[in-house]
């Protein structure tokens, strides 16, 4: 009964804008508010979108060329005249080698690197900008910094035209894991000294994604990969649009000496399991307020019963995944907090489709965990032993997910 009302629902649901789904249908150009022209001996693009999407940059050499992998972008919105930089030489756009992404190919007159890459979200709208500046580099300096990221084919498109990428999907049967490096930008997080937590953790994350992606299981997407504010909403919608299979927002906050310390996963619950995880829940919502974020919209009856009905399926797969982060980290021999599950309202777990769970991996404000957070060797460690826990819960929730269908 439960299953037939939730498919009723999401049928019901499909009907609605996708601004009131909430789902990450394919993004589209807003031409009339996307350019690219030169800036000083740079140049910088704005391209306009729908809807955020998650995205990655890198540059090729030989020729020099700075690539945007988008998933996904349909680029029949882009205007004639969209290039109006020297800079730029030619802007080439379609689908990329691998499934389920949209590339835009920008080969350059002279070695640039980006100096910024970053997405803002409209809050009411949910449409999109992303931010490129391009600034100039050394020959060597360029060539240093070129070639794809793991994952990403080096190939320039699938073909010269304009294929549709709503018809391509992720067929390799990778687990998607939507990592979310905590603060950013405006909000640098927990403070010690000339140590900032939304370094710390984009360090952390950046390596984690490594660790997942050599183990060829796992395809991973990022919220954030610079130094850049990403609203808590945002977030979930870039989890959403990446297809998550699981979300995992990493920080390393401080509270007062003394009183935490060791590694704690959250998941989702409207009644803190205690006073700590309810002022870290706060302090992180709080945070969206730097750059005037209301987080205070309802939702409308359909969506919200349709998320109370997702929620009872995902919150356990929520659950599992926790527990079995915190036995891993355990059974690896590595600090855990007193009491190392815990749960609050985080905002940036909220998303009802996508099992979600928050890990502080440890706290700024311990001497010893600040020690550990900084020693390359303990961030190993700790990321063998996340790599190990979701992969075995991956394994569990098939496992389970293959029973129910029978």
């Amino acid at each position: 009964m439960l299953r037939a009302a939730l498919i009723f629902l999401l049928t019901l649901a499909a009907a609605l804008p996708a601004s009131a789904q909430g789902f990450g249908a394919m993004a589209r150009v807003l031409g009339a508010e996307s350019a690219l022209e030169d800036r000083g001996p740079g140049a910088e693009m704005t391209l306009a979108l729908t809807q955020a999407v998650p995205f990655r940059v890198f540059t090729l050499a030989d020729p020099y060329r700075v690539v945007i992998d988008f998933r996904q972008v349909a680029w029949s919105g882009l205007p004639p005249g969209f290039d109006a930089s020297d800079a730029v030489t030619s802007v080439e756009t379609g689908a990329a080698f691998q499934p389920g992404w949209s590339r835009m190919v920008l080969t350059l007159d002279a070695p640039l690197m980006p100096a910024v890459a970053a997405m803002e979200t409209d809050p009411t709208t949910g449409e999109a900008r992303v931010i490129l500046r391009l600034d100039p580099a050394t020959e060597d300096g360029f060539a240093a910094q070129a070639g794809p990221p793991p994952g990403a084919e080096a190939g320039l498109l699938v073909t010269a035209g304009q294929p549709d990428p709503s018809a391509l999907s992720r067929t390799d049967g990778r687990l998607v894991v939507v990592l979310d490096p905590g603060h950013g930008g405006v909000d640098p997080g927990a403070v010690r000294g000339d140590l900032h937590e939304a370094n710390i953790v984009l360090t952390f994350a950046r390596e984690l994604r490594e660790a997942l992606r050599r183990t060829g299981r796992v395809e991973v997407v990022m919220t954030r990969d610079a130094d850049i504010f990403v609203p808590l909403p945002t977030r979930i919608t870039l989890a959403r649009a990446a297809g998550a299979d699981l979300f995992i927002s990493i920080h390393a906050d401080a509270v007062a000496e003394g009183r935490a310390q060791g590694a704690t996963v959250y998941t989702l619950s409207e009644m803190a399991s205690d006073a700590a995880s309810a002022a870290l829940a706060e302090q992180h919502d709080r945070a969206d307020l730097l750059e005037g974020v209301d987080l205070s919209g309802a939702d409308d009856v359909v969506a919200d019963i349709l998320m109370d009905l997702a929620r009872v399926e995902t919150a356990p797969r929520a659950a599992a995944l926790a527990d079995g982060l915190v036995a891993q980290i355990s059974a690896s021999g590595l600090e855990l907090h007193s009491s190392p599950r815990g749960e609050a309202g985080f905002t940036v777990l909220k998303a009802a489709d996508i099992p979600s769970v928050l890990l502080e991996i440890g706290f700024m404000s311990a001497e010893g965990d600040l020690d550990n957070l900084m020693n390359p060797d303990w961030r190993a460690e700790m990321q063998a032993a996340l790599v190990t826990a979701i992969l075995d819960w991956a394994e569990a929730d098939a496992a389970r997910a293959a029973l129910l269908r029978q």
